[in-house]
């Protein structure tokens, strides 16, 4: 099988590529390192069934490919919200991109949406039939509404070209290959706590997020592509559901630090709650996620030791 893969150098691409070279299949690699990163591919470059192009997402390409795995565009808001005509641009032509690609190979799609299309949920848990509660001229929009247009996209492309389309809904992950300054909260929280460092929080702390281990995330998505099942599907961790402030508590814990809770105002649109709702994921791709909170930070806290914090 010859895979196409869209942001391929970033935390969850990685390890997708990782996985895929492991089961003996080929993999292309498009990424411009906007946010991924060469370190996190550079081991693959000697793998005869590996083989990576510089590529803008947006700019059009040809690749002669049967399965497309489109993780290209910038996750946390960080970096989303640094140039947020850019994502809008990402999310829509570069979908488009892929899309026409597939149209022309007759090739496979997994799109990997976000929970984000969820917004502020008035719902909770978050099952794929909620259609969401988002502000649409918010700050964030330019990646929620953003990643719900490109479902819009890819849903009329099978429609109307029959192209075979997998949506999965990602919630919070977390693992070795995050990019440790990419703001989001794990990654943050490791990093002070090593440093010492005082650690971030917006708002009261109270808000929760639901953690899913990359490794129960990848298991997830390579189900997916294998499976015939076309509408949108949610995949992440409701059992391992958190308040921030535990999270920032068990990583000082972790990391040994002297580090301290340090609050600022809370950005605006960012969800109080957030959980999946799982039993389609868990009924039709027999799909359960195993790796709980403790495990999942300690092998998150050794990579981040590793790489010299």
């Amino acid at each position: 099988m010859k895979n196409l893969i869209t942001g391929g150098a970033g935390f969850i691409g990685s390890h997708l590529i990782k996985k895929l070279l492991n089961d003996k299949q080929k993999v292309i690699c498009i990424d411009n390192f906007s946010t991924g990163s060469e370190k996190n591919i550079e081991k693959f470059f000697s793998n005869p069934s590996f083989k990576f192009f510089k590529q803008d997402i947006t700019k059009s390409f040809d690749y002669e490919v049967q399965q497309i795995w489109h993780l290209a565009c910038p996750a946390s808001p960080k970096y989303y919200l640094k140039n947020p005509i850019k994502t809008s641009n990402i999310n829509f032509n570069g979908t488009l991109n892929v899309l026409e690609l597939a149209k022309k190979y007759n090739a496979k799609v997994l799109f990997t949406s976000s929970s984000e299309i969820y917004g502020d949920p008035l719902k909770c848990p978050q099952d794929e039939n909620y259609k969401g509660s988002l502000n649409p001229t918010g700050i964030r929009s330019c990646y929620s509404e953003g990643k719900r247009i490109a479902e819009s996209l890819s849903f009329d492309y099978m429609r109307l070209h029959n192209i075979d389309i997998k949506i999965a809904r990602i919630f919070n992950t977390y693992g070795p290959n995050m990019n440790e300054k990419d703001g989001r909260v794990i990654s943050n929280f490791i990093s002070a706590g090593i440093r010492n460092e005082n650690l971030k929080i917006f708002g009261d702390g109270n808000q929760t997020r639901s953690f899913c281990y990359i490794d129960d995330l990848i298991e997830g998505l390579v189900k997916l592509m294998k499976s015939s099942y076309n509408n949108p599907i949610n995949l992440g961790n409701p059992k391992e559901e958190y308040q921030i402030n535990d999270i920032a508590d068990l990583i000082i814990s972790k990391t040994k630090s002297m580090a301290k809770k340090i609050y600022y105002p809370i950005s605006e649109d960012d969800p109080k709650k957030r959980q999946p709702l799982i039993d389609r994921a868990n009924k039709l791709l027999k799909w359960y996620p195993s790796t709980g909170i403790n495990e999942g930070l300690d092998f998150t806290i050794e990579h981040f030791k590793k790489i010299n914090l």
